[in-house]
C-alpha cells in the first residue's frame, strides 16, 4: 500500500492559486455538483406542495417539509456506503465518478412528468449517488496535502468556496426557470451541471490528481468478499419486502417512516463510533481522538438542524410569508437559496486569509465550533422579532431573512470547512473515507430530527420555535466553550 508521502508527491503541490493543482479538479467537480443539487433543492420543496395546476404535485405544506428532511437525511446516510465501498471496494476516484452517474440519472427522471412515485424514484438514485460522491470528494482534498502543510485550512475553505459558488448560481438558474416555465425543465438544467461535472473529472483527473484516491485503504480480503455481499443481499431483500408490506398494508405512513428516519440518523453514528473505537485497527491515540471528535459531532449535528432549515421552514417562510415586491420588481421565493452560498463565497476568502495569518495563534477546533454555534443562535433568534412584529400573519420584509442566512454563515464557516479538515485528519488510518462519512453523518442526524420539528413548526407560534431552538444552540455552545481545553488534550496534539 501506498504510503501518504508517496501520494502526496505524486500530485503536482502548486499551481492552483497556491494550492496543489488536484485541488482544480476537487473544486470544479464539486462545483457542478452542487449546481445541480442545490439547483434541484432550491424548487423540489415548492414543486411538491404548489397545486397541480401550478405544475406541483398538490402535496400538504408540512409533509412537504417532512419529506425534503427525510431526503436531506438520506442524502448524507448513504455517505457510509460510499466511504465503505471507497475504503474496500473502489478507492475514492472510482466511487466518485460511478456517483455522479446515479445523481444524473436521478435528475433526468425528476425532469420526466411521473407524479409521486417518479419523485421517489428520482430521490433514491440522487440519494445513492451523492453518498458515493460526496464524502469521498472531501476525503481526496485531504490525500492531495501532507499532514503537516499548513496550507490544509485554507485549502478546505477554497475547496468550500467552491462548492457554494455552484451553489449559489443554481437557484437564479434552475429557480427562475422552475417558477417561471416548468418544474421539470428546471430539473432537467440540474442533469446537465452533474454531466458537465463528470466531464470536468475524467478530463482533468490523471494530470492533477496523481495517484491521489487511486488504493483502496483497507481491501476485502477474498474470503470476506462472499460473506458480506450475501449479507448486503438478504438485508437488501429483507428491506424491499417490508417495504412492499407496509405500504400494501397501510402501516408505513409517512409519519412512520419519518420516526423511522429520525431512530436512523441517531442509532447509525452511534453504531459507526462504538465500531471504530473497538476495531483493533484503531492505535490508542485514535481511540483518543475519536473520544474528543464526540462533541465536536454533536456540535454540528446541532448546528445543521438550524443551517438545513433554511431549505425547509426558511423555504416555505419566504414562499408565504415574505413580501416578495421590492420597488416594484418580483423576487423569486427560490433566490433565496442564493444567499447562504453568496455570504459564503464572500466571507470564505477573508476567513481562509485569517487563518492563514493567525496560524499557530487561531482558535482550537472546539472553540470555533462553540462560536459557530453561537451565530448558529442567533440566526434563529433574530427571526422572533418579525414574528413579534407581524403577528405571525402580516408580510415581513425580505431582509429579516437576509440578515438570519447571514449569521448562520458566519457560524458556518466557523464550523464546516474546519470540521472538513479536523475530520481528516483525526480519522483513524483504516477508516479514513469511512470517517469523513462520519462527518457528513452530523448533517443527516440533524435533517433526521428536523423531520421530526418540522412538525412542530406548523403547532406552535413562530416566536417560540424558533427562541427554543434558538436559545438552545447557544447553551450548547457555552458548554463546548467550556469543555475546549479537555477537547483539545484528548486530540494528542491535532490542531
Amino acid at each position: 500500500m501506498l504510503s501518504k508521502d508517496e501520494i502526496v508527491k505524486s500530485v503536482p503541490q502548486t499551481g492552483f492559486v497556491g494550492q496543489p493543482k488536484g485541488l482544480f479538479t476537487l473544486f470544479f467537480t464539486e462545483f457542478w455538483e452542487r449546481f445541480s443539487y442545490y439547483g434541484m433543492r432550491a424548487i423540489l420543496i415548492f414543486f411538491m406542495y404548489y397545486e397541480l395546476h401550478e405544475g406541483g404535485l398538490g402535496l400538504d405544506r408540512g409533509t412537504a417539509n417532512s419529506i425534503m428532511a427525510m431526503y436531506g437525511s438520506l442524502v448524507y446516510m448513504s455517505g457510509i456506503i460510499g466511504g465503505w465501498i471507497a475504503d474496500r471496494l473502489l478507492g475514492t476516484r472510482r466511487t466518485i465518478f460511478y456517483g455522479g452517474i446515479l445523481i444524473m440519472i436521478g435528475h433526468v427522471l425528476l425532469a420526466l412528468p411521473g407524479g409521486v412515485t417518479m419523485l421517489f424514484t428520482s430521490m433514491a438514485f440522487i440519494v445513492i449517488g451523492t453518498g458515493l460522491l460526496k464524502s469521498n470528494v472531501s476525503s481526496l482534498v485531504g490525500d492531495i496535502y501532507a499532514d503537516a502543510d499548513n496550507r490544509r485550512d485554507a485549502g478546505f475553505s477554497i475547496f468550500y468556496m467552491g462548492i457554494n459558488m455552484g451553489a449559489f448560481i443554481a437557484p437564479f438558474i434552475v429557480g427562475t426557470i422552475g417558477q417561471t416555465y416548468s418544474f421539470h425543465l428546471g430539473f432537467g438544467l440540474a442533469a446537465v451541471g452533474m454531466l458537465i461535472g463528470l466531464i470536468v473529472f475524467k478530463l482533468t483527473e490523471k494530470k492533477y490528481l496523481g495517484l491521489a484516491g487511486l488504493q483502496v485503504n483497507n481491501p476485502l480480503k477474498p474470503e470476506e468478499r462472499k460473506k458480506i455481499f450475501t449479507r448486503f443481499g438478504i438485508t437488501a431483500v429483507i428491506l424491499i419486502i417490508a417495504t412492499v408490506v407496509g405500504i400494501l398494508t397501510g402501516t408505513l405512513t409517512m409519519n412512520v417512516f419519518s420516526l423511522i428516519i429520525t431512530i436512523l440518523g441517531v442509532l447509525i453514528p452511534t453504531i459507526f463510533f462504538i465500531y471504530m473505537y473497538r476495531s483493533e485497527k484503531t492505535t490508542k491515540d485514535e481511540k483518543s481522538r475519536l473520544l474528543a471528535y464526540i462533541p465536536l459531532f454533536l456540535s454540528a449535528v446541532m448546528f445543521w438542524a438550524i443551517q438545513e432549515q433554511g431549505a425547509t421552514i426558511l423555504a416555505t417562510y419566504a414562499d408565504e410569508r415574505t413580501n416578495l415586491s421590492v420597488g416594484g420588481f418580483e423576487l423569486k421565493s427560490s433566490w433565496f437559496q442564493s444567499l447562504n452560498p453568496l455570504f459564503v463565497i464572500t466571507l470564505a476568502p477573508l476567513f481562509a486569509m485569517m487563518w492563514l495569518k493567525l496560524g499557530d495563534k487561531q482558535p482550537s477546533t472546539p472553540r470555533k465550533f462553540s462560536y459557530s454555534l453561537f451565530f448558529a443562535g442567533l440566526s434563529f433568534l433574530v427571526m422572533m422579532i418579525p414574528a413579534h412584529l407581524s403577528g405571525g400573519e402580516a408580510l415581513v420584509s425580505p431582509l429579516w431573512l437576509v440578515l438570519s442566512f447571514f449569521l448562520v454563515v458566519i457560524g458556518e464557516l466557523l464550523l464546516s470547512p474546519v470540521g472538513l479538515s479536523a475530520t481528516t485528519k483525526l480519522a483513524p488510518q483504516a477508516f479514513a473515507a469511512q470517517t469523513m462519512s462520519l462527518w457528513f453523518l452530523t448533517s443527516a442526524a440533524a435533517q433526521a430530527i428536523n423531520a421530526q420539528l418540522v412538525k412542530v413548526y406548523e403547532m406552535v407560534s413562530e416566536f417560540t420555535y424558533f427562541g427554543f431552538i434558538g436559545t438552545l444552540s447557544i447553551v450548547m455552545g457555552i458548554i463546548i466553550l467550556v469543555i475546549s481545553p479537555i477537547i483539545s488534550k484528548a486530540m494528542r496534539g491535532i490542531n
